[in-house]
């Protein structure tokens, strides 16, 4: 079988970032404070690190990550609701080497 790439939005990629530093959505974060948030998860844990902690917290509490990534991922959405590429004035993208595809072991289904 042959290697899968995935390539991420940057919107979930977003999410991703989003999601290590549990903003919670009880504290109504405007759009600003999203942004900011995101910034300094990249700054904190990079690209990859972002993940690897994602794929942590939905290995160790499947049944609150799944709610935490909803809230994540809609918080991104409305954030950026601005722009058709999922990028806002505050983010700039990441260079393409911080992109990288799911390692075989985070992917759903997969069996170590």
């Amino acid at each position: 079988m042959w290697p899968v790439t995935y390539y991420l939005s940057f919107r979930a990629f977003y999410a991703d970032a989003l999601f290590v530093l549990a903003l919670q959505r009880s504290d109504e974060p405007d759009a600003g404070q999203v942004r900011r948030a995101i910034e300094a998860a990249l700054r904190a844990f990079g690209s990859r690190g972002c993940a690897e902690k994602v794929a942590q917290e939905f290995g160790d509490h499947p049944e609150t990550a799944v709610r935490r990534m909803r809230g994540a991922r809609r918080a991104v959405r409305e954030a950026f609701a601005d722009s058709d590429s999922g990028l806002g004035p505050a983010l700039n993208a990441p260079p393409a080497s911080e992109l990288h595809a799911v390692p075989a072991h985070c992917r759903s289904g997969a069996r170590t």
